[in-house]
């Protein structure tokens, strides 16, 4: 069913949902266009329309091959919308879900073109802090490229901040995705290019391993392992692509590369990767701690485990998730961050302290007050029972068998 978006475009076909709006295939005065329409909560709020209008410039200037480009900015009533380029294909996370992992050179060849929009957009002063498959466009009408891959262009850019108001996003929360955050984000951070380094750097170890190297189980522990834990090696794969890896997956921003130097050393190693087939690894299970063995909860029938898909509400299944654009959750505590070990979906616990719901470390419960009263008074009866038991005995005994007389030379003389 069409609809109307402003007065210049026309929203005709659905492509996709996700957590900050729907995007629609439409019609506008230059030809076929993508339509990103915001939530209406989005569009009634006026603080978010006014950031909205203000970042107009920077998103409008945003032009290079592998950047999805964004053409107009439509604020009508209650239609908030970015009007953007119409790409023909599908996105990454489609892609990985048919394949699970890809070639190294394809992999390889893909991030590298998302390096090269990352380096546009840094040096336009612009952080797309959301990078993941589900923002990465694969464009089936391009020419292929090294590995067969398809050209990657770079989605989303301004979604994340504008939505991340002052009103909606105050220092106890943070804006993104779980698996693909970087350590600064976890600790409360201002965003930086950085951000999208690490989260670049993320997308490439999951289209090799095919799992992300800190993803799985609650999202609080996940956000811990970006803190706290080293990233497990990927056996397989070229040495100098390994340094890469780690390099831009260091915790500390000043250490990774920027955008336009990983696009290049990204380049300078497709050579030595053709013809790899993809890896074979297997993704970490999720019980190496030395503890009870727990029984796991039962995943849903028919359903896939997705490591790239937390639900940020515990119980809550991610809905429509391979669409989602961001998500905002509390900023965990130094206590929450300590500890955890790699792949384990428990949530955290201070050391000594018992896991609930173990039979065997289930805690030992105290009795009622009223309980311990009526043992102390029992206790004290029988204490009773037992002390006057051995007097009446004692007495008996002294009745049966009388002292004998004293001897009268012991009495005293009479006066």
């Amino acid at each position: 069913m069409a609809r109307k978006i402003g007065s210049r475009y026309t929203a005709h076909q659905i492509l996709g949902r996700g957590s900050a709006g729907t995007v629609w295939a439409g019609e506008g005065p230059e030809g076929p266009v993508a339509i990103k329409l915001l939530r209406e909560d989005l569009a009634a709020d006026q603080e978010l329309v006014g950031r909205f209008v203000q970042e107009r410039t920077a998103l409008l200037g945003l032009d290079h091959p592998r950047v999805v480009a964004v053409r107009d900015l439509v604020v009508d009533g209650n239609d908030l919308a970015l009007v953007m380029d119409l790409v023909r294909g599908t996105d990454l996370r489609s892609r990985l879900d048919r394949e699970r992992r890809l070639a190294p050179e394809a992999a390889v060849a893909i991030v590298a073109d998302v390096a090269d929009g990352l380096a546009a957009a840094h040096r336009a002063g612009v952080v797309h802090r959301d990078v993941k498959p589900e923002n990465v466009l694969l464009d089936m009408t391009g020419p292929l490229g090294p590995g067969g891959a398809h050209p990657a262009l770079l989605t989303d850019f301004g979604v994340a901040k504008l939505i991340d108001t002052a009103r909606r996003t105050k220092s106890t929360k943070i804006i993104g995705t779980p698996d693909y955050l970087a350590p600064e984000i976890v600790e409360g951070l201002p965003p930086r290019a950085a951000v999208d380094i690490y989260a670049l750097a993320t997308v490439l170890y999951e289209l090799l391993a095919g799992f992300t190297p800190f993803g799985g189980g609650h999202p609080g522990a996940v956000l811990r392992r970006h803190v706290t834990e080293a990233v497990v090696p990927l056996p397989g794969i070229p040495d100098e692509l390994w340094q890469l890896l780690i390099q831009c997956l260091a915790k500390a921003p000043a250490s990774r590369l920027r955008a336009s130097e990983m696009g290049t050393r990204l380049r300078e190693l497709l050579p030595s990767l053709a013809g790899m087939p993809p890896l074979d690894v297997d993704e970490p299970g999720a019980e190496q701690e030395a503890e009870p063995y727990e029984e796991p909860a039962p995943e849903p029938v028919g359903e896939a485990r997705r490591r790239g898909a937390v639900s940020l509400v515990p119980g809550a299944a991610p809905a429509d998730s391979n669409r989602d654009t961001h998500t905002s959750m509390r900023v965990p505590g130094p206590d929450e961050l300590a500890g955890g070990a790699h792949g384990t979906a428990r949530a955290p616990r201070a050391p000594g302290q018992r896991r609930p719901g173990s039979a065997r470390n289930k805690p030992v419960r105290k009795p009622a007050a009223s309980v311990r009263l009526r043992r102390r008074v029992l206790a004290g009866l029988v204490v009773l029972v037992v002390g006057v038991g051995g007097w009446l005995a004692t007495s008996t005994d002294a009745q049966s068998h009388p002292a004998p007389p004293t001897p009268s030379s012991e009495l005293p003389l009479a006066p």
